[in-house]
């Protein structure tokens, strides 16, 4: 399986963008999925993540109640609603898939290292 993120681009400070990340095909796998980002000269930080069944979310304060993540099972496709960008929000993002098991469908993972797949990445640019 492979990731495609899609929906970056310049956007001017305030405005929204809405990223998504489909995977190449269906699988009898089920997965966390999870949001990252990479500005120049940074390390890459978490962003988002959400748990195989959609019911649970988390962020880091950064980006809490500005960002909202989702994700539609049916098309294999997670989504990175983004709101009231800041210049500080501009990076690449990348899309995160970690297989989970029988009991673990309640689990996100916020760490990048917890992730196997990842997407080929996305410029966000926030210009002020």
């Amino acid at each position: 399986v492979q990731l495609q993120a899609s929906g970056g681009g310049l956007v001017q400070a305030g405005g929204s963008l809405r990223l998504s990340c489909a995977a190449s095909r269906r699988t009898r796998s089920t997965y966390a999925m999870g949001w990252f980002r990479q500005a120049p000269g940074k390390e890459r930080e978490f962003v988002a993540a959400i748990t195989w069944g959609g019911g649970n979310t988390a962020y880091p304060d950064s980006v809490k109640g500005r960002f909202t993540i989702s994700r539609d099972n049916a098309k294999n496709t997670v989504y990175l609603q983004m709101n009231n960008l800041k210049p500080e929000d501009t990076a690449v993002y990348y899309c995160a898939a970690r297989e989970v098991y029988y009991g673990e469908s309640s689990y996100y993972y916020t760490k990048d290292y917890e992730y196997a797949l990842w997407g080929q990445g996305t410029l966000v640019t926030v210009s002020s």
